[in-house]
C-alpha cells in the first residue's frame, strides 16, 4: 500500500510538471523543434539559390519574414533572408532562434574588400568578426578620461577596444594633403549578457571580437569549392566575356578578421585603418550582428563572404560590374556555403539531424 501511495504521488508530480516542461519547450522553439542549421543571407538572389536546392521545403511566414525549412546537402536547415543592415540581421537571427531549434548558424553573402591583395570574387572565411562602428566619439585623438583615468570608461558602462598588447586601439584619423586630421573615433567593445556570464560579479562581459566556432572553422579550412570566374550565363569553353567574367580566378581565403558596420563603406582611409589595425579582410553590414546574437545564445556560427569590390575604391572596376550583373556574386558565395554543408554532413553525419557535436 505504501509503495502504491508513493507511485501515486510520483505520478501526480510528473503530471504537474508536464505542462511546465511543455511550456519551456515551446519557448525554445515556437514553430519547429527539429534540430537544424540556420542559414542567413543578406541578399535575396543568394537565398533563392540555396532555397532552390533545398529538398522537402516548407515555408513559414513569421512576422512577415519567410523562413524555409528542409534538407540541404543532407542537413536539416532553415533559410531566411535578413535584408541589408546589422539591425535586420540581429532581428531575423533572434527570430529564427526563438522559433526553431538552431544548433548552428551560417551567414553567407557578399562584402567589400579591405585587404588590397584580394580580388573581386574571392571568398573570405574570417575566424572572428568585430563591430568597428560601435565607437566612443571624442573631441580629439587623445585617450579620453571620462572616468578620471586615460582610457577608463567604466563609470559610463563602456569599454574601449584593446589590441593583443592590451593597449587601447588608436582612433581613426583622416588623411589629407595637409596631414592627418583626428576624428576622435575610438572603437569600443560591446556589452553582452549570457546565461553563463550572468552569474559573474558583476554580471555580463564586454566583447570586441566574436570568434567563429572552432569545429566549423576546421571543416571550412579544408574546403576546395569550385568557384566560378564567370557568371552562370557564360558558356563553358567560350572566351572570357568582361561583362560576365572577372579577370582572375576567385580563391578562398581562410582566417583574418571580418568587420561589420552600420555604414556603407566608401572611404579608402577607413578601409586602410581597418586593414592595418584589425588585419581585416572584408567589410559588410550584417555578420557581426548575427555573431552577437549567436554569442548571447551560445550558438556556434561561421560566415562566408564573397568580395564584391575594394571598399572605398573610386576607380571604375569592370570586375565589379561583371560580379553583380552576371550573378557571380551570389553563385560563389552560395557555392562555399553548399560545399561547407556537404563537408559538415560527412564529418558529423548526425550533427543537424539528432544532436549537436561537442564544441
Amino acid at each position: 500500500m505504501r509503495r502504491g501511495l508513493i507511485c501515486l504521488v510520483w505520478s501526480a508530480c510528473v503530471l504537474l510538471q508536464a505542462p511546465s516542461h511543455a511550456a519551456q519547450a515551446a519557448k525554445k522553439c515556437l514553430t519547429d523543434c527539429s534540430p537544424r542549421i540556420g542559414v542567413v543571407s543578406a541578399f535575396g538572389a543568394e537565398a533563392d539559390l540555396l532555397v532552390a536546392q533545398t529538398q522537402q521545403r516548407k515555408t513559414h511566414v513569421i512576422n512577415g519574414n519567410r523562413l524555409t525549412t528542409g534538407i540541404l546537402r543532407g542537413n536539416r536547415v532553415v533559410i531566411v533572408l535578413s535584408g541589408v543592415s546589422m539591425i535586420n540581421s540581429v532581428m531575423v537571427t533572434q527570430l529564427m532562434l526563438d522559433h526553431f531549434r538552431i544548433e548552428r548558424l551560417i551567414m553567407s553573402g557578399i562584402a567589400g574588400g579591405l585587404n588590397p591583395a584580394l580580388h573581386v570574387g574571392d571568398v573570405t572565411i574570417p575566424d572572428r568578426w568585430v563591430m568597428s562602428m560601435e565607437v566612443y566619439w571624442s573631441h580629439n585623438s587623445q585617450l579620453p578620461t571620462g572616468c578620471g583615468k586615460p582610457g577608463d570608461m567604466s563609470c559610463l558602462g563602456l569599454k574601449l577596444a584593446t589590441g593583443k598588447d592590451g593597449q587601447v586601439l588608436p582612433p581613426f584619423n583622416l588623411t589629407t594633403p595637409q596631414g592627418e586630421v583626428p576624428t576622435g573615433l575610438f572603437m569600443r567593445e560591446n556589452f553582452v549578457m549570457t546565461a553563463k556570464n550572468s552569474l559573474a560579479k558583476p554580471p555580463g562581459e564586454f566583447v570586441f571580437a566574436y570568434p567563429v566556432d572552432g569545429d566549423m572553422m576546421a571543416v571550412a579550412s579544408q574546403l576546395k569549392p569550385m568557384l566560378s570566374q564567370c557568371g552562370p550565363a557564360h558558356q563553358v569553353g567560350q572566351p572570357l566575356d568582361p561583362k560576365q567574367c572577372v579577370r582572375q580566378q576567385p580563391q578562398v581565403l581562410v582566417g583574418g578578421a571580418g568587420v561589420t558596420g552600420t555604414a556603407f563603406l566608401a572611404n579608402p582611409d577607413y578601409r586602410k585603418y581597418l586593414f592595418d589595425k584589425l588585419q581585416a579582410n572584408s567589410f559588410e553590414m550584417e555578420t557581426a550582428g548575427l555573431a552577437h546574437v549567436a554569442y548571447a545564445n551560445d550558438v556556434p556560427y561561421i560566415a562566408f563572404r564573397s568580395l564584391s569590390d575594394l571598399a572605398g575604391g573610386e576607380a571604375f572596376d569592370p570586375d565589379v560590374v561583371a560580379l553583380f550583373s552576371s550573378g557571380l556574386a551570389e553563385a560563389n558565395a552560395s557555392a562555399v556555403a553548399l560545399a561547407f554543408l556537404r563537408a559538415w554532413r560527412l564529418k558529423y553525419p548526425r550533427a543537424a539531424t539528432s544532436t549537436r557535436p561537442s564544441r
